[in-house]
């Protein structure tokens, strides 16, 4: 059973070595990402599966000790997913990477670990029977999940500016905060798609995890940095 969940962004950026003078700009993201995963920790779980965008369709598996880089945004800077193992095959996607980052920085070491990628074409109903299939797992599963809001909510954005793309991330924040599943599962996977939206199949594998979980949600950051949502979220 799904007993905690934090929800992060996934920017190479929010990596102080690839931000470099930047940096600054997302301590207060990087803050909130922090408490987030302190509450992970805090709920003991037996395993925590780590859920990000992808570039394959997947659903695709990362074991612990899986490897990443950020040397394609020129900062050679490595990763695990966790604690490195060896004999691990294949190389993270940027977002499990963040990850990797994100629990190395907090000093993670609570609970096995495990990978997920999760393509933007993935569809809703797969996207909620993974995040059920993740929960029945074991007794205690907590879930990171990463990913982006719109990217759309500038003229220098992205994706340009698009009217449609702050009313869909606040709808996302509102869901995040009060742990909404009906809401996170009815966002457009369509509209989505058109507003470079990242987080929306992460998302909705965690409402299909928390199904039944009675969690309760907390936003801990909302911005748009470089015309870009980003959101910070916690259930426990």
């Amino acid at each position: 059973m799904l007993v905690a969940a934090a929800v992060c962004p996934c920017p190479p950026l929010l990596v102080p070595d690839v931000a470099a003078g930047a940096a600054p700009e997302l301590d207060a993201a990087r803050a909130a990402c922090a408490d987030a995963l302190g509450l992970l920790a805090a709920a003991r779980p037996d395993l925590l599966v780590v859920v990000g965008p992808d570039a394959e369709t997947g659903p695709t598996a990362y074991a612990q000790g899986t490897p990443g880089s950020f040397r394609g945004f020129g900062v050679e800077r490595d990763v695990t997913l966790g604690q490195a193992r060896d004999g691990v095959v294949g190389t993270l996607p940027p977002s499990l990477a963040v990850a990797g980052w994100l629990l190395e920085r907090t000093g993670w070491a609570d609970a096995p670990i495990e990978g997920l990628g999760v393509g933007e074409p993935l569809a809703v109903d797969r996207c909620i029977e993974i995040g059920s299939g993740i929960a029945a797992r074991t007794e205690r599963v907590a879930l990171l999940v990463m990913g982006d809001a719109s990217a759309c909510r500038t003229l220098k954005a992205p994706g340009y500016l698009d009217e449609r793309a702050e009313p869909f991330d606040a709808e996302a924040a509102r869901a995040l905060e009060t742990a909404d599943l009906a809401a996170l599962k009815g966002l457009d996977a369509d509209l989505a798609r058109e507003l470079m939206v990242s987080g929306r199949a992460p998302w909705q594998v965690l409402a299909g995890a928390a199904d039944g979980a009675a969690l309760r949600g907390a936003l801990l950051y909302e911005d748009a940095p470089y015309g870009v949502g980003y959101l910070v979220a916690a259930w426990s």
